[in-house]
């Protein structure tokens, strides 16, 4: 049986000598705790840090995201020896607290290197969770111009799950509107931090019909509400298979939506199934800005996003621009006319799955996927083809966009189409609810 791969982590204390730990990738959590235990033998770490491509610090707590990292290390370092650069250490900056002595036993070796510390970036190590130092955009600035209190809120249930926080499906007391609440806890590393204050700084600006609308947000204690219109088909990731002429039209929303973001020099940069909601009424509305960041320049070259839907470009780590989004779209496109993920899953135990760098290395050297022309459109086949071209200048413009003709024929302002279609799906998953729940009648 193969060993799995191997790397270097790089322990870089506070005081004293960075230290070199060869390991492999199967590694858990409480054994990084007790090498940098080793390495900083008066204290006991409780997490530690690395750098993402931006330079931002990003905390590990626990094995999840431990795993996130190494696999995003490996695969950056698999690029890096396809191009024939050497290879380079994973670096972590524990933080801790003082203790006791303990005993060394990991077998670590002092890098005698001197150690690439970026002493620019603060530390928030000595600070309590929920009390990081304010930066550009700060939480409770923000939250001041919301016009929602938390005195008016009821939870009614759960909608979802996802970037670090719960989404409730809720009732505004005060005006008796249905609303979607995020609730995301403060104890949250700096990163999902800024993702946060992200999606509230670019919801203040947005105002379009293809763009979820921003009621306002709120903190009680710990936790921070994000107050957003309630859409009542929720998000298409949970549709399946959609019929072309539905899906074309809903094609046309999101291209809309990411137009109004691109001039705007906004980048959604999470554009995938879950993150397009759609309504009874026939509206399609992009979603969850929690990874979006306004373009400063015309090209930026941060790692952010869900890597499944990341153009090759992104995964790569090399400069892009907004075409990376017709990509992301492509592909979701793709899940939404096949009814499943396009690129290939293995089956463990009835739930499909797909190894995260077995994943990317397929996006980046292998053929893009297509959809199936007997089955679909010309336009339609060829307008994902076009949004898929390995090379970004290959792409569609986004001045090309609203003129092909996959989005020209759909653009007929036909909401009824999506409404009809939203109903009769949310009629038979309710059946198919009663149903289940109906005990079953008794043989004779």
């Amino acid at each position: 049986m193969s060993l799995s791969p191997s790397l270097v982590i790089r322990i870089v204390p506070d005081e004293g000598e960075a230290v070199d730990w060869t390991v492999h990738q199967n590694i858990v959590f409480r054994d990084v705790l007790e090498a940098i235990s080793q390495v900083m033998p008066h204290t006991t770490a409780t997490a530690f840090e690395y750098e993402d491509e931006e330079g931002d610090r990003i905390t590990v707590r626990g094995d999840e995201e431990l795993q996130a990292m190494i696999n995003g290390h490996l695969w950056m370092n698999s690029e890096r020896l396809r191009r024939g650069v050497p290879q380079e250490p994973l670096i972590v900056y524990p933080k801790a607290c003082r203790t006791s002595r303990r005993r060394n036993f990991c077998g670590l070796t002092v890098n005698t290197k001197a150690a690439p510390v970026n002493n620019t970036v603060p530390t928030t190590a000595n600070l309590p969770s929920s009390l990081h130092k304010p930066e550009h955009g700060d939480i409770r600035i923000i939250l001041a111009n919301g016009q929602v209190s938390h005195t008016d809120i009821q939870h009614l249930d759960i909608l979802g799950h996802g970037n670090g926080g719960t989404v409730y499906r809720a009732l505004h007391s005060s005006t008796n509107r249905i609303i979607a609440v995020k609730v995301i806890p403060l104890d949250v590393t700096p990163d999902v931090q800024k993702q946060i204050i992200s999606e509230l700084e670019i919801l203040f600006q947005c105002s379009s019909t293809f763009i979820i609308e921003f009621y306002g947000a709120f903190f009680v204690e710990n936790r921070i509400s994000i107050c957003t219109e309630y859409m009542d088909g929720g998000s298409l990731d949970m549709y399946g298979c959609i019929p072309e002429p539905v899906l074309g039209r809903i094609a046309v929303s999101v291209v809309k939506g990411l137009l109004y973001l691109w001039e705007l020099k906004i980048m959604h940069r999470d554009v995938k199934p879950s993150n397009i909601l759609v309504s009874t009424r026939g509206q399609v509305k992009l979603c969850d800005f929690g990874v979006s960041r306004q373009l400063v320049n015309s090209i930026a070259t941060t790692y952010v996003g869900t890597h499944a839907y990341m153009a090759p470009e992104r995964i790569q780590g090399d400069e892009y621009s907004i075409r990376s989004e017709l990509w992301s779209l492509g592909v979701s496109l793709l899940e939404m006319a096949l009814g499943r993920f396009p690129y290939p899953t293995e089956s463990h135990g009835g739930a499909e799955t797909f190894l995260p760098i077995a994943l990317l290395q397929c996006i980046v050297h292998e053929n893009p996927p297509c959809l199936p022309e007997d089955k679909f459109s010309p336009a339609f086949a060829n307008f994902v083809s076009q949004c898929m071209q390995k090379s970004p200048l290959a792409r569609l413009t986004p001045e090309a966009v609203l003129t092909h003709p996959f989005i020209a024929s759909n653009d007929d302002g036909n909401v009824d189409i999506i409404s009809m279609w939203v109903c009769r799906q949310l009629e038979q998953r309710r059946s198919r609810a009663q149903s289940m729940d109906s005990p079953n009648s008794e043989s004779p």
